[in-house]
């Protein structure tokens, strides 16, 4: 009887595992103008499908053409600083990161609300927008990435890409 009870479950839990490693947890973070910035985003796999563009798997996103900016809950970031992302004030704090994909060009969506799933975006709660640089990469990019990086001095950049995407904005840090 406890065979038949635990090999079951065991399945069970093995599988939900696999679900939740399908996007696994991923962050990053660069120290700009002495200040610590950090993105805390699930990063998704394209596995074969089309991600951006009529048809693609973000245009089928209840919240189209607004984005998560990865998968399962909102992609969060946290500055120790306070930031200039191409004339947007962001102050010290805690947001959330969301992408407008269409029409180009992309922007990027600074959110006053925290703690919320990927698909509970609300416009009311922006604290901002700026269009982003789009481009293709070399490659394709199999695994979503977003990588903060110092560019010297205060400034840096955060670049998001995935599938046949590289999109990106400078920020400086006061």
């Amino acid at each position: 009887m406890t065979k038949t009870v635990l090999i079951p479950a065991a399945i069970l839990a093995a599988s939900a595992c696999s679900m939740w490693a399908q996007s696994p947890a991923a962050e990053t973070s660069a120290t700009v103008g002495g200040k610590k910035i950090t993105i805390k985003y699930h990063a998704p796999s394209v596995r074969g499908r089309q991600i951006f563009g009529d048809g693609g798997l973000v245009s089928k996103d209840p919240t189209a053409p607004v984005w998560r900016a990865g998968a399962n809950e909102a992609t969060a970031l946290h500055t120790d600083a306070d930031l200039d992302i191409k004339g947007l004030h962001v102050p010290a704090g805690d947001y959330t990161v969301f992408v407008q994909v269409t029409p180009a060009p992309w922007q990027l969506i600074i959110s006053k609300a925290t703690g919320e799933w990927g698909l509970d975006y609300d416009k009311s709660k922006d604290l901002g927008r700026v269009a982003m640089d789009v481009k293709k990469p070399a490659a394709p990019v199999e695994t979503m990435k977003i990588a903060l990086t110092s560019t010297g001095g205060n400034k840096g950049k955060l670049e998001i890409s995935w599938e046949n995407v590289d999109a990106s904005v400078p920020f400086t840090a006061k």
